[in-house]
């Protein structure tokens, strides 16, 4: 059969390209062409080296009896020398190679057996994560096109999202090797160590893309070697010094920038030296690694690595809706022994904010509380058993508890119950206790009866009220004041902080967010007194207008030391349940501030009294008189009336 002739095309240079049948005869051609190349190029130096040879077969070697001992003698000591040199060096490398292996896990196309099929509850994320593996199965047909593989994939989102758990079927759906690696096992008390780890990592992950058409290399945890450089020290406070002080230094980061976007380079010993030599002039092909990272920060990433060309995709993997926790509990539930008529309704809206790997947990939970209990299948109490001791911690009466300190945390815990039963129309009261869980002695739980992701200030101040509904029980019922309010009064401040100074819910639209000022300063702290103070006084008078029922709770409580939800509407049931109005606001703190501001500019313009801006006001003849701080001379306190002043 006569061979094929070969077809001429012009490239835009105007010179003809060959097409070949297949790779081998393209790579014998380039071959030849490069050993015409050598010989072409290099042809005075051969000319040259054949010269001398000849000169030293004629006239030297003749006389080798002479000096050939001495040769030899120079011979044996620069073998010794050269094993000494070649034994340090190996000893080195031995050591670096040691240090330079990194803690990753590599498993092999079809030995994970975690697929599409096994990933629940965000169908969007899954649409995302199919596109991903398209484009590395046709990799090669797409580079046809003159597109560029994909290099980077961030994954963003809480931990327990199943973001690991993602990369691992993309890997699988893809039939490519996947590499697991944590960022913090680069980190190195050697300085340079780190660089080490993550260049043979990909060294490796590019050697298996060669064999395997691609390779998923996934990095978690990125943020703890991937931290902005503009910060202290550079990477979250390494600096140069990171090295040593186990951070990495940025070194471990630019060494990460480099091989997420490396340059063309050939990968084989043989490759490097036919390029060298001139030999093979193609373009290299760098194997394509995508390398998947997953982390819950993103905003302290540093923004070279989310540049175009490096972690430029980014797919939000939060935790799952109502209808992806129904999928998730259906497919955990497949795979136990459980009641036919578990309420999956109920458990859906009792899982509101959790994750898959937390509702897998609950789930294997409530089948050990079977275990136990000697049965063969979970039921709905299980799981309740199971997610409470998740939410609230093991259950652990203290049994010696005096009576009036039960009394006194029934009357805590009643508070907070009849306050979210009335301020909280879309949750349901679903226990409360004094009865220890955990660190908490007693607690209040609800949960909502529908998903909501915004809140108005209404519901907010209702939220507050619930805070401090347990100090309002205590000083109405009791006539004390109890130190079990800590976490309340943490609470209730920070929900007030954040409508003041972020949500701008009190008068003022101006929002601490844009500065970074987390503490809030003297005049929004009055402000948010202001706020816990009206809402304190509020929840005394809800209280106080629903005293029977308040009471009622209280000696259920200590009559039975738990109330589940069926319980506490028996008991309120009977009960005309009142909602009192909310009492008048005190004057608006903005409108109070600027008319403050003026009339101490009225009385600057006098010379009366002037601060001298550290708070501390100056009398005419020039000594320190009150100190009064800048934010709050003049404040007036609404539910008193008396003038708020401090003193020395």
């Amino acid at each position: 059969m006569a061979r094929q002739t070969d077809q001429i095309h012009t490239t835009m240079s105007g010179q003809p390209k060959k097409r070949y049948r297949d790779d081998i005869e393209a790579q014998i051609d380039e071959f030849l062409d490069g050993i015409g190349d050598l010989f072409r190029n290099h042809f005075r130096g051969l000319i040259i080296l054949g010269l001398l040879g000849t000169l030293f077969y004629l006239w030297i070697w003749p006389s080798h009896s002479s000096w050939g001992p001495m040769i030899g003698v120079l011979l044996v000591a620069l073998i010794q020398i050269a094993f000494a040199i070649v034994f340090v060096i190996v000893q080195f490398g031995a050591i670096f190679w040691f240090l330079g292996r990194g803690r990753t896990y590599w498993v092999k196309p079809g030995e994970t057996g975690v697929t599409f099929e096994d990933y629940k509850g965000n169908p969007e994320v899954l649409e995302s994560a199919r596109r991903i593996v398209t484009l590395l199965r046709g990799v090669q047909d797409f580079k046809q096109m003159g597109g560029e593989a994909i290099r980077g994939l961030l994954l963003v989102g809480p931990p327990g999202t199943g973001k690991s758990y993602l990369a691992q079927a993309i890997s699988s759906e893809s039939q490519v090797p996947f590499g697991y690696a944590s960022a913090p096992s680069f980190q190195n008390m050697f300085f340079g160590v780190g660089n080490l780890r993550v260049m043979m990592l990909y060294r490796k992950a590019r050697t298996l893309a060669r064999k395997y058409g691609a390779c998923i290399l996934f990095i978690d945890e990125i943020d703890a070697v991937g931290g902005s450089r503009n910060g202290p020290g550079g990477n979250n406070g390494g600096g140069m010094l990171g090295g040593m002080m186990g951070m990495g230094g940025t070194g471990l980061l630019n060494e990460l920038l480099l091989q997420l976007d490396p340059p063309p380079q050939e990968l084989t010993r043989i490759g490097k030296i036919l390029r060298s030599l001139g030999l093979r002039k193609r373009r290299v092909d760098i194997p394509p690694v995508l390398t998947i990272a997953a982390t819950n920060l993103p905003d302290t990433l540093d923004q070279a690595l989310l540049r175009p060309g490096r972690f430029d995709r980014k797919i939000v993997v939060d935790a799952p809706s109502a209808d992806g926790r129904r999928e998730i509990i259906e497919y955990y539930l497949a795979k136990v022994n459980h009641d036919p008529d578990m309420p999956v309704d109920f458990m859906v809206y009792d899982t509101i904010g959790y994750t898959p790997v937390a509702i897998r947990y609950v789930i294997n939970e409530a089948v050990i509380h079977a275990h136990f209990d000697g049965r063969s299948q979970i039921t709905y109490d299980d799981f309740t058993y199971a997610r409470e001791t998740h939410e609230l911690g093991l259950r652990q009466p203290i049994s010696s508890m005096a009576y009036e300190e039960r009394r006194r945390l029934a009357y805590h815990e009643a508070g907070h119950a009849i306050a979210q039963y009335l301020l909280r129309p879309n949750h349901r009261v679903i226990k409360v206790s004094i009865i220890r869980h955990g660190e908490a002695l007693g607690f209040s739980a609800t949960k909502p009866k529908e998903e909501s992701h915004t809140r108005t200030r209404d519901e907010i101040m209702a939220d507050i009220q619930v805070s401090l509904a347990s100090r309002a029980a205590e000083e109405v019922f009791l006539g004390i004041k109890m130190s079990g309010v800590t976490s309340d009064l943490a609470q209730a401040t920070y929900q007030a902080n954040l409508a003041v100074s972020f949500w701008g819910m009190d008068g003022s639209l101006y929002s601490a967010m844009a500065f970074n000022q987390v503490v809030p300063d003297l005049y929004r702290k009055q402000r948010i007194e202001r706020i816990l103070d009206h809402q304190l006084a509020n929840a005394k008078n809800l209280l106080q207008t629903n005293h029977d029922a308040v009471v009622a709770i209280a000696e259920g409580l200590l009559a039975h030391d738990e109330l589940n939800e069926q319980q506490i509407t028996e008991i309120l049931t009977p009960f005309n349940l009142v909602v009192p109005p909310p009492l008048p606001e005190p004057e608006d703190a903005l409108a109070e501030r600027q008319a403050r501001e003026q009339m101490i500019a009225q009385v600057d313009g006098h010379g009366v009294n002037q601060p001298n801006g550290l708070g501390v006001e100056v009398a005419p003849d020039g000594h320190p008189g009150s100190r009064v701080p800048a934010d709050s001379a003049g404040v007036t306190d609404q539910t008193t009336g008396d003038h708020q002043r401090f003193r020395d």
